[in-house]
Formats: C-alpha cells, sequence, structure tokens
C-alpha cells in the first residue's frame, strides 16, 4: 500500500485544544477513548473540514462512539460542550449555570446528568463560596439532608442513576446480605434429646447388648442449607441494572454466614454463560471482569426461552437439587416462541424450591403484563417483585424467608 503523507492538522490550535477537552469529557462520562481516538478525530477534522455543524457531529462520533448505548451520551456532552466552539472558556463561562440547573434536576435524562458531571469534574458544586467563617459564628450541621439523600438513593432506579450514584449504590450493595432460612429435612440425625424415636438405632444397640433394651435412642430431622441460583438478563434492555445487580449477585456468593449453601450465577442473552467461579473471586472488579469477558453476548438481543431451555437441559440437575431457589432477573421481553418459553419456565419452576422474577419494568404503576413473553412467563413464577432499587433488592431476605409470598403475581394475573 503507498504511504501516504500524514494530514495537516487544523490551523487553528484552539480547535484542537477543544477536541482534546471534549474527548477528555467523554472518557469521564464513560466512553472509552484514548490518545489514539483523539489524534484520530483531530485528523478527520482537518480532512473534512469545520464548515457545517452537523459534518462536525458527525465526523467526532465516527471517532468517539463505538457502542449503540454510548450514543445518547456523546449526543448530550456535544450539546452542551459545543455550544461555543470559539473558546472554551467563554463556553464554561456560559454554561456553566445551565449545566448546574441540569447536574440538581432529577427530571432530567440520565445521559444529561452525566454529560454535565463529566464536564463539571473537578469545578466546585457552587460558584460563590465564602473564603472563611466570621469569628464567633456557630457551625451547625444539619443531618436531615443526608438522610433524605440516603433514602432517596435506596428508592432511586438504577436506570436514571449517575455515575456517582451508581457507585455509592455499588458500595452499598458490597455491604447487603441475604440470609435464608434453613430447610428442614426428612432425614433423620442422631440427638441425645431429640423429639423422636429412633428405632432403628435403638435395635441395633440391643442387638450388641444381648438383645437388652437398656434406652430408647433419640433422632431429630436434619437441617440442610439451600443453594442460590441466579439468572441473570444482560440484554440491551438490561445492560444498566444486570451490571448492578451483579455486584450484588458477587457479595452474595461471597457472604459467609448468609447461610447459602453454595452460590451459582448465570448470565444471558442470546445465549447461556455460567459465571459461577469468576463470582467466587474476592475481588470484586476482577470477578466482574473475567464474567464480562467469558459472557459474550453482553447488551445484545434476548433469547430467554433458547436459554432457560439450555438451562433445564445442562445445568438444572446439578444446580437445583436440594431445595434450591432461582432469582430469575429479566424484564421478559422475548420475541420467541411464546408456547416454549411456557414450557421451560413451567419445567424451571417444578425444578426449583422458589422461583422468584425480579422484573425492573414493575416499577411502573401502570404496568401490566401485555407482552406475550411476560403472559408466558407469569404463571410459572411463586412470587413477582420489583428489582430497580436498592430497597428492592433489600426486600429479597423478606421474600425469601415468607413462602407465601407472591408479589404482585396475583394482582397482575388478573390483569391477563
Amino acid at each position: 500500500m503507498p504511504d501516504y503523507p500524514p494530514l495537516p492538522l487544523p490551523d487553528t490550535p484552539r480547535l484542537a485544544a477543544n477536541i482534546a477537552h471534549f474527548a477528555r469529557a467523554l472518557r469521564k462520562a464513560g466512553l472509552t477513548i484514548g490518545p489514539g481516538r483523539v489524534l484520530n478525530a483531530v485528523e478527520a477534522v482537518a480532512a473534512a473540514g469545520f464548515t457545517s455543524r452537523q459534518d462536525f457531529y458527525w465526523v467526532l462520533h465516527a471517532c468517539f462512539v463505538s457502542k449503540p448505548e454510548h450514543r445518547v451520551v456523546f449526543a448530550q456532552v456535544f450539546r452542551l460542550f459545543w455550544r461555543d466552539p470559539r473558546y472554551l472558556e467563554h463556553m464554561m463561562a456560559a454554561m456553566l449555570p445551565a449545566i448546574r440547573g441540569v447536574q440538581q434536576d432529577r427530571a432530567a435524562k440520565p445521559a444529561e446528568q452525566r454529560a454535565a458531571e463529566a464536564l463539571l469534574d473537578g469545578m466546585a458544586s457552587e460558584p460563590d463560596t465564602p473564603a472563611e467563617e466570621p469569628e464567633g459564628s456557630d457551625i451547625q450541621i444539619d443531618a436531615a439532608r443526608t438522610a433524605s439523600s440516603r433514602e432517596r438513593l435506596r428508592t432511586l432506579d438504577f436506570e436514571q442513576m449517575t455515575t456517582a450514584e451508581a457507585a455509592a449504590a455499588k458500595r452499598i450493595l458490597a455491604q447487603l446480605k441475604l440470609p435464608v432460612p434453613p430447610i428442614q429435612s426428612r432425614r433423620l440425625m442422631a440427638a441425645p434429646r431429640g423429639a423422636r424415636a429412633d428405632w432403628r438405632r435403638t435395635l441395633r444397640i440391643a442387638a450388641r447388648q444381648g438383645g437388652e433394651l437398656q434406652a430408647i435412642a433419640r433422632a431429630k430431622r436434619r437441617i440442610r442449607r439451600p443453594a442460590l441460583v441466579v439468572l441473570c438478563d444482560i440484554s440491551g434492555s438490561m445492560s444498566q441494572y444486570s451490571r448492578i445487580i451483579l455486584h450484588f449477585l458477587h457479595a452474595a456468593a461471597n457472604a459467609r454466614d448468609a447461610g447459602w449453601a453454595r452460590v451459582h450465577g448465570f448470565t444471558f442473552g442470546t445465549r447461556l454463560t455460567n459465571i459461577t467461579r469468576h463470582l467466587h473471586q474476592r475481588d470484586v472488579d476482577a470477578a466482574l471482569s473475567a464474567a464480562g469477558g467469558e459472557a459474550q453476548d453482553w447488551e445484545g438481543g434476548t433469547r430467554i426461552g433458547d436459554c432457560l431451555h439450555a438451562f433445564n437441559r445442562d445445568w438444572s440437575r446439578r444446580v437445583l437439587g436440594q431445595g434450591a431457589v432461582v432469582l430469575l432477573i429479566t424484564d421478559g421481553l422475548d420475541r420467541g416462541d411464546a408456547e416454549a418459553l411456557s414450557r421451560e419456565m413451567q419445567r424451571l419452576q417444578l425444578s426449583a424450591r422458589r422461583l422468584i422474577w425480579l422484573n425492573p419494568l414493575l416499577r411502573w404503576d401502570g404496568f401490566a403484563p401485555k407482552a406475550a413473553g411476560i403472559r408466558a412467563m407469569l404463571p410459572h413464577v411463586d412470587s413477582f417483585r420489583a428489582g430497580h432499587s436498592i430497597a428492592s433488592l433489600q426486600d429479597l431476605a423478606q421474600v425469601i424467608a415468607d413462602p407465601g409470598d407472591s408479589g404482585e403475581k396475583a394482582r397482575l394475573m388478573g390483569l391477563r
């Protein structure tokens, strides 16, 4: 191939510097951008010219956006950043009040909040801060706002969280425990003060003593610890929820006093992936990085019926023994065969001690099972609950401990 000379950089160094600052803001908003992409963007702008705002947008979009979910974030950062592309200082001075308004507005879109936080990173949260307090003034600390912010974070939707709020939620979920009550087995074990008489062991003892019955052996029922099996949807519509819920799953897998015999984790989108061995790594970042590297269908399509069929065929007998509890985390938006999905859900329910479905869509007050996939799955679950916030995950302990808890299943079955 011929070796073409490198393209000349834009004549105005201010434009190249602003592109570098723009790339830094995108990186803080969550896009994976390195120095190579910044250089490619500068050269692309030099080749395409800087005459049309629309052309300039798509040139930078082609250089910086590599995933579909990054398009909205790029659009919001571009809109805020390039409002005045002539001088970065003038632009920031003009945008600062507007950006702070977006950052404090809870009704703003998640991409707008992330864009505002990225542009305000490292800057003061308030424009005017007094240098020092006057002498003799009393410093009062109001803890009410702190408590209210924690309560708001508990009930905030994972999808509406900013980058900082998502990090705080992950820290809370890392400390969350999910205890499980033990199961009384039908098998017996020797116990000096047991409530039941063990006649078989009594006769064996008497046989060793020449047939003389001196005492009656006692027994009690064995205590069995169930296993926890989590099936987590990692398709595009569930990506924001699944990433945070996997932090919760990692904490449950490494909790020593939770009472689970074992925690098994599976992800599914277009195919089923067993990530159990990765979850038992102590470092959460290393564990989720390894799990993400093995699951190749992140943020793709959804084939719930096919993935449940693979689980029932290959893993059901291995992990669902001894009264396992199954957590199914998905929105139920499947376009496959509804009858096949219903059969696989029925088989899964019959194999598990309890099948609990966590659906983020249940956060809406007017939710109704209108999708074919949801209608096919709903009759075959024991409990149907929301799974969109920290509070909904904290309620899981009570749901697991109460065998009669059906959540919203009974109400929604009447709306079918």
